[in-house]
């Protein structure tokens, strides 16, 4: 399973940028990889861990701007066409990760 996070955040004021830069941190210090400025995602080995991780990042939401968790299956993002520019990326495979019990 992938979970990825998107969010619009407000910047205007300097709590609003400390409350952004930690709730980023947050997603950061979660195992989440950042995929575009405001897209970040994390691969779990199993919809029930990706659950747990779904339910931290609920606890970690800001008081203000949108966020949005969407999961998918490692098939659906291996169907996924990434390009820079004009030209087709190759994409990375899902790092190995060790879960202990």
């Amino acid at each position: 399973m992938w979970i990825l996070v998107f969010f619009d955040l407000p910047t205007e004021t300097k709590l609003e940028r400390k409350a952004a830069s930690k709730f980023r941190k947050s997603l950061l210090n979660d195992g989440f990889t950042m995929f575009q400025f405001s897209i970040y995602l994390r691969f779990c080995a199993s919809r029930e861990n990706a659950d747990v991780h779904t339910k931290r990042v609920k606890l970690l939401l800001p008081k203000k701007g949108k966020v949005g968790i969407l999961q998918i299956t490692d098939r659906q993002f291996g169907m996924m066409e990434l390009f820079h520019g004009v030209k087709e990326v190759e994409k990375e495979s899902p790092h190995q990760q060790l879960e202990l019990f």
